[in-house]
């Protein structure tokens, strides 16, 4: 596929991804993944005072799934949980440039696996979930299994 498909922080993204990898011992770890196209996200965190001290990711996937990754980790870093929570598929697509349309379910992934990488560190750490919160991740929930449920039926 042309380069000219992706804007240049996209390509950028990409060949040179901030943040990636694991973190040992993560607070909180996000997965989501698309069947369709295959991409699979995994989103790390290490929370200290309410705040991402930390951020990983680890992503099977295109260009736009690289290069969102990387986005919503540079978004993420040192926010508190209840702004990281803020971040949307938007967000992560206007800093990157735009996204082509066929690619813009990538910026749902990364939005999706950084809410639920909090969702999981709120689980473990006992704290209570918002009704928002719960709302949020029973959506991501809906959405992978439809996903799923599609693909099976393909």
């Amino acid at each position: 596929m042309a380069a000219s498909f992706y804007s240049k922080k996209v390509m950028d993204l990409f060949l040179h991804p901030h943040n990636a990898g694991e973190i040992e011992k993560p607070d909180g770890v996000g997965e989501v993944g698309n069947p369709i196209c295959g991409d699979l996200m995994r989103i790390f965190i290490k929370v200290k005072d309410d705040k991402i001290a930390e951020i990983k990711f680890q992503t099977f996937g295109c260009a736009s799934a690289i290069a969102t990754s990387s986005m919503i980790t540079d978004l993420a870093k040192g926010k508190t949980l209840e702004e990281a929570l803020r971040i949307t598929r938007g967000d992560v697509a206007d800093e990157l440039g735009g996204l082509p349309p066929i690619k813009m379910h990538c910026s749902n992934l990364a939005a999706d696996g950084l809410h639920e990488a909090i969702y999981d560190y709120y689980k473990r750490a006992g704290k209570p979930i918002s009704e928002k919160i719960e709302s949020e991740h029973q959506r991501i929930q809906k959405t992978a299994s439809h996903e799923r449920e599609e693909n099976a039926e393909q």
